[in-house]
């Protein structure tokens, strides 16, 4: 019964590993992975001399924090909440009203985005000029791009996110609730001293995985997103390896910069990792 899923991880996961041995060459595809001249740390010299390379870092940084700090917290707040509610007919409705955005694919959610703030007849500039206002250029303005990219992630994912919370939260010993009460906890208190703590080992371990794709901003969403107008500030890792070596050939800078964010990654996880375990909590490992 296991043999399906192991030969699965080993033909998709861990053969194609032995790909990034062309981010030390000169890879042509015609020469094949051996014949292909080695060139050692070449590409990885050009990652930090090129000037273009900076301004994607900083581009996939700051989407980055974005999604950190605005998107992660939020299904844990909205776990809490829903938590909360002693209604349970409409505690499920609730639920699966906030699930159902995470099966509609990035390109339907772009569409949808491009419908309501289009210039022309866009529902959100439309109400714009009704109240008084002008109209914005949301789609080509640079200074929106980061704003919209978030908002569509928190629109998609937060609801599937409390997932694992939700898990969490239905682990914890109704006893815990009673005791508390008994010492004349109120809500806000056992929500402190009893609920929070009770999935602080969860949230610390998806925070931590969640650091492993720090720089994973998520291609089908920015590549959808991105135009001419807003380039500057949208290109990220994902997009620019897409473009380099997809579009253009370059298949051995492409994988070169494609390990550097891979490397980050790792470093973030076990230096996370490592903070966790001082701070007295489980970790990954």
């Amino acid at each position: 019964m296991l043999f399906p899923g192991v030969l699965y991880f080993i033909l998709f996961k861990y053969l194609p590993m032995w790909g990034v041995l062309i981010a030390f060459q000169d890879y042509s595809p015609f020469s094949g992975f051996w014949d292909s001249s080695w060139v050692g740390m070449k590409h990885f010299q050009t990652i930090f001399e090129n000037e273009s390379t900076v301004q994607i870092f900083k581009n996939t940084i700051i989407l980055a924090v974005y999604n950190l700090f605005f998107f992660f917290p939020l299904p844990i707040m909205i776990a809490l909440l829903l938590n909360e509610m002693r209604k349970e007919m409409f505690k499920r409705f609730i639920q699966t009203l906030i699930y159902i955005p995470h099966f509609i694919s990035w390109v339907v959610v772009v569409g949808i985005a491009y419908i309501l703030f289009t210039t022309e007849d866009g529902i959100v500039n439309n109400m714009l000029v009704y109240f008084g206002g002008e109209k914005i250029n949301f789609l080509l303005s640079k200074e929106w791009f980061r704003s919209m990219i978030i908002s569509e992630v928190i629109w998609k994912e937060t609801g599937w996110g409390t997932i694992l919370f939700f898990a969490a939260l239905a682990g914890v010993d109704p006893q815990q609730y009673e005791a508390a009460r008994i010492d004349g906890a109120n809500r806000w208190h056992q929500l402190l001293h009893v609920t929070l703590p009770a999935i602080k080992s969860t949230i610390v371990i998806l925070l931590i995985l969640r650091l492993g794709n720090f720089l994973d901003s998520g291609f089908e969403q920015i590549f959808l997103m991105l135009n001419p107008m807003n380039t500057e500030v949208g290109e990220v890792f994902d997009t620019y390896v897409y473009t380099k070596g997809i579009q253009g050939g370059d298949f051995s800078y492409a994988t070169a910069v494609n390990l550097f964010k891979s490397t980050v990654g790792i470093i973030l996880v076990l230096l996370a990792n490592f903070l966790a375990k001082k701070a007295g909590e489980e970790g990954i490992y």
